[in-house]
């Protein structure tokens, strides 16, 4: 059987008709389309193009080659063609159905089999061994290797983007000094620690506890949860994902929580969406539902425990620092969360908030993105660090890791490391607080 025939099967079967449909190809999409921007507005690069090509594929118009599978890899997923378009497409669900579809079809390499197979089946199935592999990583920092390594130019023999990427690892993790409660517990929260958060960035998520804890919400850490199967729905293993959905859903499925709170945008995204994925699984539906009924981001459950009251009792600041703030596309995009961050920038003490423009353009992190398209990935970067400069901040404030490390690396990468630094929303607000109490 050829490809092309495999690929209207495989389309059929696992792209919604019924959603390719929605799009009425009016073309408000596409100035909010990163790839479509920076590729001299190429239509193939754009929702509407790829959308175009989902049907022509499933209807079997158009014969399968590598240049249509480059248009979908291409996609960043960033969602952001969707808050711009006037019919409600659902393009991150088509997209992921796509990658979905491909996967089922398209011949791989030995190579690309293995690294699938430990990234998907390992790494981001079982924390556990995400955790020994940033083991290493905390070593090959501790050790010296590091210096030494950096010291003798060894990652020179790598391509650039590997060399900006290790500048950004965040360093080893110190203890958290514990901050006293204001007021007594009120709330009872769970907290979703993420799989990068709980293990490259486990500093963040103990100063997120210590935020909670100050504003009176008692925080249970459910043991038995696993990633977010975010990495998974983006690189067509939705199916392998929804394992971790469902182990997930069990976790938290308790009646003592009034919320379910993450500190990370990518993972929120996906997260909010439990119920869509598990809505005909008669096992999972209703407590996926009330999983995402009770799910909330950091800085909007920081609002409701009257973060902003808070902040405006303390010591005036005699000096600020300029920071701005780099929107998470998928806290942006699919949480609808982009106003709550800065309420909290604008009120802390020490800082003077600078909006940036087009601060809700993508970074070009989207999760392992800039690991599978590089050039591309750096291109976005270039943009954005191009609105940084302007701003000029001595500190730039994201939600996500993915973009926390983006960013890190677009500091190194413009030589703007001695002045300008990135921080996860959290850190900076428990340094604010810290520096007072």
């Amino acid at each position: 059987m050829s490809v092309k025939l495999l690929m209207k099967e495989s389309f059929e079967q696992h792209v919604d008709e019924a959603l390719l449909l929605d799009c009425m190809r009016c073309g408000f999409c596409l100035s909010s389309c990163p790839t479509y921007l920076h590729t001299e507005q190429d239509e193939a690069q754009s929702p509407r193009g790829r959308i175009a090509l989902m049907k022509a594929i499933r209807e079997g118009k158009v014969e399968w080659d590598t240049s249509i599978e480059e248009s979908f890899n291409l996609c960043l997923g960033c969602r952001a063609c969707e808050p711009a378009c006037p019919a409600g497409v659902q393009y991150g669900a088509l997209i992921e159905q796509t990658k979905e579809a491909i996967q089922e079809v398209k011949p791989q390499k030995r190579l690309e089999k293995t690294v699938r197979n430990i990234t998907f089946n390992h790494l981001f199935a079982e924390k556990k061994d995400l955790n020994k592999v940033v083991k290493l990583v905390h070593f090959y920092q501790k050790s010296g290797l590091q210096k030494v390594t950096r010291k003798i130019g060894f990652l020179k023999l790598f391509p650039p983007f590997l060399n900006e990427m290790e500048k950004a690892l965040p360093e080893v993790p110190r203890k958290v000094e514990e901050l006293t409660p204001v007021k007594p517990s009120t709330i009872k929260v769970a907290f979703f620690t993420g799989c990068l958060m709980e293990s490259l960035f486990q500093e963040i998520n103990d100063k997120t506890v210590q935020l909670l804890k100050l504003l009176g919400a008692e925080v249970v850490i459910p043991k038995e949860q696993q990633c977010c199967g975010a990495l998974h729905g983006h690189s067509g293993e939705l199916e392998k994902g929804l394992n971790n959905v469902k182990i997930n859903v069990q976790a938290f499925d308790s009646d003592d929580f009034d919320y379910i709170v993450n500190n990370a945008g990518g993972c929120g995204a996906f997260l909010s969406e439990y119920e869509k994925h598990l809505h005909d699984n008669p096992d999972f539906a209703e407590k996926a539902r009330r999983f995402s009924n009770k799910l909330i981001d950091i800085s909007s459950l920081l609002i409701n425990l009257g973060i902003i009251d808070y902040l405006k009792s303390l010591p005036l600041s005699e000096s600020k620092v300029i920071a701005t703030y780099q929107d998470s596309c998928h806290l942006r995009n699919v949480n609808k969360v982009f106003e709550q961050p800065r309420r909290i920038l604008e009120n802390l003490p020490g800082i003077q908030y600078r909006e940036m423009k087009k601060a809700d353009s993508c970074c070009g992190s989207a999760g392992i993105y800039n690991l599978l398209q590089p050039e591309m990935a750096s291109n976005i970067l270039n943009t954005k660090m191009g609105y940084v400069k302007e701003v000029n901040p001595s500190i730039l404030v994201t939600s996500n890791p993915g973009c926390l490390m983006q960013m890190k690396a677009g500091i190194a990468k413009e030589g703007l490391s001695s002045e300008m630094r990135a921080v996860h929303i959290v850190e900076l607000v428990y340094e604010q607080v810290h520096r007072v109490v």
